[in-house]
């Protein structure tokens, strides 16, 4: 495994990482998890990414009931939550979503009790909030650090205009900034890490733990025919992800990474999260897994990555032909 530094800041994350979204508590239980994570550690992941809003809560009951039965040393791994969703749906009353300080204060308490911890290791803003001063956000997550209740707060799917403006308050204020931004990357997601975070990167620095680097499972192919009964595109609630993958360019650009990935002896999944970490930017590539034998295979992504030579790297932008650039007319 290869650990690399969360941004700017003194952690480090393997490269590849263990998450809970969609998997936990919807399809499988404890003792599939207990195992998946058991698999995890021991292949050197040290990052476990959870979030108040995955399963109402549920997600983040379950990962804590296996890291007390785990019974590892707290020092030798990391974990995240979330704010923003809230746990309850749409049963929420004022102040059990969203950023303002009383929500996020009381999620992080809720948070902790749910996983059995007595800090977590990075905090995540799931999502901006426009209806909270972004001043009112970074001084609850730099008294929140201070109280030793998170040590590193992060952003979600912001933009890079909103995390350098959390970096500008921070600034003004002698605050803690955020260390971290969790965005979704992936052959066919990629203008947030390639494009518009290119300054933050460069001004100010900046840790990321993607997700879906598969993009929800599209890049194993198991989609090119259809929809599985067992996958989480047949999931209840779940259509968005389905409607936005499942479309035939992709797929035949699928069908055409897959033809690769078998020239070069590696499985279209392998060569996917792969091709993910080997962007410098990327702290950690989060991987999903409901199988013993999906998550060993998605681990061989660390025997790929010295496959990608330049001649490799250009074969497959020829195949996405999808590469952000930008428009300078």
């Amino acid at each position: 495994m290869e650990y690399r530094r969360l941004g700017r800041s003194g952690l480090q994350l393997s490269v590849l990482s263990f998450g809970s979204w969609v998997t936990f508590h919807k399809q499988i239980d404890d003792s599939i998890a207990d195992a998946l994570m058991g698999i995890s550690y021991d292949a050197g992941i040290n990052f476990f990414d959870n979030a108040e809003g995955y399963a109402g809560g549920e997600s983040e009951k379950m990962m804590g009931r296996v890291l007390k039965k785990k019974n590892w040393d707290r020092s030798s791994y990391v974990v995240s939550s979330k704010v923003f969703f809230g746990t309850r749906g749409k049963a929420a009353k004022p102040n059990q979503t969203g950023l303002s300080r009383k929500h996020m204060v009381e999620a992080c308490h809720e948070a902790l009790e749910r996983l059995q911890l007595d800090y977590l290791d990075l905090y995540f803003c799931h999502r901006p909030d426009p209806a909270v001063p972004i001043e009112e956000v970074v001084w609850t997550m730099h008294n929140l650090i201070q109280q030793g209740k998170i040590l590193y707060w992060g952003t979600s799917q912001w933009s890079g205009a909103e995390i350098m403006e959390a970096h500008r308050v921070a600034q003004q204020y002698c605050l803690i900034g955020p260390a971290m931004e969790q965005p979704q990357y992936n052959m066919f997601e990629r203008y947030k890490m390639e494009m518009d975070y290119l300054p933050v990167f460069q001004n100010v620095g900046l840790g990321t733990t993607i997700w879906s680097p598969l993009a929800a499972g599209f890049l194993t192919g198991k989609y090119n025919d259809g929809i599985p009964e067992e996958s989480r595109l047949a999931i209840a609630g779940f259509g968005w992800l389905k409607e936005r993958w499942i479309q035939d360019e992709k797929i035949k650009k699928v069908k055409q990474l897959a033809v690769l990935a078998k020239q070069l002896n590696v499985s279209l999944a392998a060569l996917a999260i792969a091709w993910t970490i080997k962007n410098p930017h990327v702290t950690t590539a989060i991987l999903g897994a409901t199988k013993a034998e999906q998550l060993r295979e998605n681990l061989k992504a660390m025997t790929v990555l010295p496959l990608l030579t330049a001649q490799v790297m250009d074969e497959i932008e020829n195949i996405l032909q999808n590469k952000p650039y930008m428009d300078l007319a």
